[in-house]
């Protein structure tokens, strides 16, 4: 599973105010990066997913998932174009089709439950799935359903509702996938702003975010590869024996 996004390197501003804003594709679990391309200055990171997407060699049994800004025709029908399946939430920039699956009778559909518990806080979702229905405005959806986040902390609650619409998935399954596209927040953007610095970089030429990016990709992703959960855990460990690094340049 990949999940595709984008983040705007702020430090990297030019004279015209504009930062460049980067796509990645960052896997599930271990959140190496296996591609990335940069958006158009012009446009915006939605035309940038489809090109990353054109740019894997093959995504044959892969699934791909993406937030709201990215439920597109385009972008579903260019995903199961490549032999793969996605999964998109919808909020309320897509009006049509989410008032569309927010009218469906959730409340008599069964619910798949999920309880997790970490950081002093509780955090149960629950996730209902049902056939697409006929007019359901996504090329390729197969189900769609609501998933429902409670957190408790210190004794208050907070809920949050979210429609996604995906083109195979079981609910158990589904789950995972939506939680595991939250966690590549961690895994990949805020390490590149906390542990590499990528927006402190003083790189102010329209090429340098671009090409500056990679390497620390690539200090990412070779980490998580070779089983380390913390990236500054692990630049700590590399760096008080050279040899390491060049052993795991060498095992890559």
């Amino acid at each position: 599973m990949t999940a595709a996004g984008g983040k705007t390197v702020r430090g990297a501003k030019g004279k015209d105010g504009k930062a460049p804003h980067l796509v990645a594709a960052p896997a599930h679990g271990t959140g190496a990066v296996p591609g990335q391309v940069a958006a158009d200055a012009k446009s915006n990171e939605i035309p940038a997913v489809r090109e990353l997407l054109k740019a894997f060699a093959g995504l044959t049994g892969a699934v791909v998932t993406m937030d709201a800004l990215h439920a597109r025709h385009d972008t579903a029908r260019a995903v199961p174009g490549r032999r793969a399946d996605y999964v998109m939430t919808v909020k309320a920039s897509m009006p049509a089709l989410y008032a569309q699956l927010k009218k469906l009778p959730w409340k008599d559909v069964p619910g798949f439950c999920h309880v997790a518990k970490n950081h002093r806080r509780r955090t149960r979702r629950t996730v209902k799935a049902v056939l697409a229905p006929a007019r359901a405005e996504s090329d390729g959806a197969a189900q769609v359903a609501q998933v429902r986040r409670t957190v408790t902390r210190k004794g208050n609650k907070t809920a949050e509702v979210v429609h996604v619409i995906t083109s195979d998935a079981g609910a158990a399954a589904l789950a995972a996938r939506i939680q595991g596209h939250r966690h590549t927040e961690n895994k990949l953007h805020r390490v590149r702003d906390v542990t590499c610095q990528q927006d402190s970089s003083p790189a102010r030429t329209p090429n340098a975010p671009c090409v500056t990016a990679p390497p620390r990709n690539l200090a990412i992703s070779l980490p998580r590869l070779d089983g380390h959960a913390s990236i500054a855990a692990a630049n700590r460990h590399h760096a008080r024996d050279p040899r390491r690094t060049l052993t795991l340049l060498q095992s890559a």
